[in-house]
């Protein structure tokens, strides 16, 4: 039988379609653009990439300090949507602020600002899959929001890309050029959000006669403990954390990563809308697996296949290579998401998504603030950022040992 969505599930998944367009730009313009201002103060290739690397572990830890008591506050009746609007529009505003930024050190303060936005509207979006779907749909609207999220942001990113490349034929410098690609960017984004912030409405809630704020506290200390006796839930965070961690360090780090080489920025932008391409097809035909074989099988063959890509990694010194790795990324990157935020969403309970989804957060966006660390440390211990990005394979098999131990404490949980 087809599968056919509702209204509001549509609604839901255009948002993926508008934020993911900013982490494309995240993903490749942006480190370029950096790159730029950073060639022209004169910084190494190396420091160059760890600048990158340290920026981006700031704004997930300062998500990672923020998303729990923000989800908290979120479950509270009809405060979800708000703070949901507010990280949107702070995502928005300084995606558009970048694009007039001529210091280095100005651009990646700012790229903090609107990144933090980003990623905490991400963890009340997630949270709202329990409220506009039922449980059994889970795997497949979410892969439909990554899916149509991969090819939607193509659009923007391809008038974004044909502005900047062709700067030159259009009498533009590179400055006004970026910033017409940051706007593009940041209008796409918040329109996609329209739709849903005008039919959502927060189906599970947690009714509180006392102050907000004080509540919550309270709530997520109890939430706390909760998972620590929930030995399913405990296990597959921790689990996460690892093998989440190295998929969010290649996406982030990959464009700095192929520059940091001294590989074609064009290529490297090419090959990373190949990517989104090849993402497409790769997570709907997973969702539609996902009927037929279960959604942890596929988790887990997903992040078997990241430590081969970051085994891979070691060796990559050309162009070709880094085609090929975008290919493989592809073809598991959006499928890994998809299926562990649906996966996580059906082992909680409904009415505490926003404090839970916080926490997840910290496991997921959060816990990329080692991974980039990590790499970033490493390359300029060894001068080599080979090493520093196939070290992330030690991230995978943990990761891949312990969500094998989730699932199995879930099954006894459950009785399969």
């Amino acid at each position: 039988m087809k599968f056919k969505m509702t209204a509001l599930e549509k609604k839901w998944v255009l948002y993926d379609v508008g934020n993911s367009a900013f982490v494309m730009l995240v993903a490749t313009i942006f480190p370029i653009y950096f790159n730029h201002l950073a060639d022209q103060a004169g910084i190494s290739s190396v420091n160059y990439l760890a600048y990158w690397g340290y920026a981006t572990s700031i704004c997930t830890l300062l998500v990672a300090i923020l998303g729990p008591t923000l989800g908290a506050v979120a479950d509270t009746k009809n405060y979800k949507k708000v703070i949901f609007s507010v990280c949107l529009g702070v995502g928005v505003i300084g995606c558009v602020v970048m694009g007039f930024i001529s210091s280095w050190i100005w651009f990646l303060g700012i790229f903090i600002l609107a990144k933090t936005g980003y990623s905490s509207s991400l963890i009340f979006y997630d949270a709202m899959l329990t409220d506009v779907t039922e449980p059994e749909r889970m795997d497949i609207v979410s892969s439909q929001g990554f899916a149509w999220g991969y090819i939607g942001s193509c659009i923007p990113f391809v008038a974004s890309l044909g502005v900047v490349l062709g700067a030159g034929k259009l009498g533009l410098g590179m400055q006004t050029s970026m910033a017409i690609a940051f706007l593009i960017t940041a209008v796409w984004w918040l329109l996609s959000a329209f739709p849903l912030l005008g039919a959502y409405k927060q189906k599970y809630f947690v009714e509180t006669t006392e102050h907000i704020v004080k509540n919550s506290f309270s709530r997520l200390g109890h939430t706390f403990k909760d998972i620590a006796k929930e030995k399913h839930i405990l296990i597959f965070l921790i689990a996460f954390f690892f093998y989440i961690d190295g998929v969010y360090t290649v996406i982030d780090m990959a464009t700095a990563y192929g520059q940091a080489l001294g590989l074609d920025s064009t290529g490297l932008l090419l090959a990373l809308l190949l990517t989104q391409i090849v993402a497409f097809p790769c997570v709907l035909i997973f969702s539609r697996l996902s009927k037929k074989i279960s959604s942890t099988t596929i988790i887990t063959i997903c992040i078997a296949a990241y430590l081969g890509i970051a085994i891979y990694a070691y060796w990559l010194d050309t162009q070709l290579d880094f085609w090929i790795l975008a290919v493989l990324v592809g073809m598991f990157q959006g499928t890994i998401q998809a299926l562990s935020r649906s996966y996580f969403a059906k082992i909680i309970p409904a009415e505490k998504s926003g404090e839970y989804f916080g926490i997840y957060d910290i496991c997921g966006k959060g816990a990329s603030i080692f991974g980039t660390a990590f790499v970033s440390v490493l390359s300029q211990l060894t001068g080599n950022v080979n090493i520093g990005v196939s070290a992330l394979s030690v991230m995978f098999l943990v990761g891949l040992l312990l969500f094998r131990k989730a699932v199995k404490a879930n099954g006894q949980l459950t009785g399969n």
